[in-house]
């Protein structure tokens, strides 16, 4: 199973709207997703979850986690990186086993022009220390605000072109 990661906490973000579009287009090709959003994390986990403790509350993230063979990190730039959220999620779950010699494909976005090109590189690097295997086609979805439509579907042709490519190198990853 595939595992997509809303790498923000922000309710309503358009991240959460992008990891399900990516979900959407797995379940078209008839390959099983879940999604797991920041925003679902236990409001005290600096408290709860850091330093080997480990709360009721993130024992079924955890074992979601663990579970994973293939993780989509749909990442938000935030101060020219990733979300502190995203950063202190990685630091509570379980070292080595959450993440050791998984897969990951990594899908960066802001509103501004570059589509979190820096948070992508920062994010490669984390994934990199924790041993995993990187797809090499990262997507990045500049001026994110304009890619999705009332519907919040993406319908921009090229787009959806680049997303299904990474897509299909997903599944032969």
């Amino acid at each position: 199973m595939i595992l997509i990661i809303s790498g923000t906490n922000r309710p309503h973000s358009k991240t959460l709207k992008i990891a399900k579009c990516y979900q959407q287009l797995l379940d078209r090709k008839s390959i099983e997703s879940d999604i797991f959003s920041l925003e679902d994390l236990p409001a005290n986990i600096l408290e709860t979850d850091l330093y080997g403790k480990r709360s009721p509350a993130f024992e079924p993230i955890q074992e979601k986690i663990s579970k994973a063979k293939l993780f989509i990190f749909i990442a938000p730039e935030y101060n020219g990186s990733i979300p502190g959220a995203l950063k202190l999620f990685i630091d509570c779950c379980t070292f080595p086993v959450s993440f050791y010699h998984k897969k990951v494909a990594l899908v960066g976005l802001s509103s501004g022009r570059y589509g979190n090109l820096r948070g992508i590189d920062h994010l490669t690097g984390i994934c990199h220390y924790l041993r995993m295997h990187v797809l090499p086609l990262k997507i990045f979805l500049p001026n994110v605000q304009n890619e999705l439509n009332a519907e919040d579907q993406l319908f921009k042709e090229d787009t959806l072109q680049f997303v299904n490519e990474q897509i299909e190198e997903i599944l032969r990853f």
